[in-house]
């Protein structure tokens, strides 16, 4: 069951005395696992840098799709931008339903799939209405176009305060992120004609409250609010970490 969708995967619900596990860590392992499991240690075709293991982080060099783990061993799951290169998602969700109990999953969103594609990318997806569709780039047609990700991911983030609070009022605009326990509502390769417009087209005006339900002007004033706040704290967070 699907339980919501966090601001960022440092917004999830782990206690402290949880054993959790954080699939396909790659470069960019989450601090709270113990341990982190990767598919490939020779290439870096899949992640943007060499593994890296935190301290007190156990290593596991294994395929996501076939888990050496004991059903529902974890007491939560973290798996961030792995399931959009796996060759079967079924099994490799089973997997992740079979060993954790509760969990986490971030994939590029389907906006975000096409502002800065990656051809190690197999799946585009999105979510609608809590049920997680995903779509095989290749039987798509899709294209790669002009890649604006060293902007959206890299410039802005760093140097605009008015990107970095879009980010967080809005921050399943470039990601999808969801929350679970036990499991979630998926599908792969959607026939419904309703569902498939997403993926391929032009862009329709209504489809604005869709992707992104409207809120009043007081909610939008709060929300950004919160998110300048937040800000600071990180600021404030990394300039206090910095020092000797």
């Amino acid at each position: 069951m699907k339980i919501r969708n966090p601001k960022s995967r440092f917004h999830i619900d782990v206690k402290r005395s949880d054993y959790v596990l954080d699939v396909g860590g790659g470069h960019n392992p989450h601090p709270r696992a113990n341990v982190v499991v990767d598919k490939f240690t020779d290439t870096n075709y899949h992640r943007s840098g060499d593994i890296k293991v935190l301290k007190k982080q156990k290593f596991i060099n294994a395929d996501g799709e076939n888990l050496p783990f004991k059903d529902h061993e974890f007491d939560y799951v973290i798996c961030c931008h792995v399931l959009e290169h796996v060759e079967n998602p079924v099994q490799f969700l089973s997997e992740l339903f079979r060993v954790g109990k509760r969990g986490y999953l971030e994939t590029p969103s389907l906006l975000g799939e096409y502002l800065f594609p990656r051809e190690s990318h197999k799946w585009i997806l999105h979510e609608h209405n809590d049920c997680l569709y995903l779509v095989d780039k290749t039987k798509l047609g899709f294209t790669y176009g002009y890649d604006l990700g060293e902007l959206i991911q890299e410039y802005l983030p760093t140097h605009s305060i008015g990107f970095k609070i879009t980010e967080r009022t809005h921050p399943n605009l470039l990601s999808v992120r969801i929350e679970w326990e036990n499991d979630f509502k998926y599908e792969i390769e959607p026939t419904d004609p309703e569902i498939r417009k997403y993926f391929s087209g032009k862009w329709k005006k209504e489809w604005g409250s869709s992707f992104f339900p409207e809120r009043t002007y007081g909610q939008e004033l709060r929300a950004s609010a919160s998110a300048f706040f937040d800000i600071l704290k990180s600021v404030l967070k990394s300039k206090i970490l910095k020092r000797p």
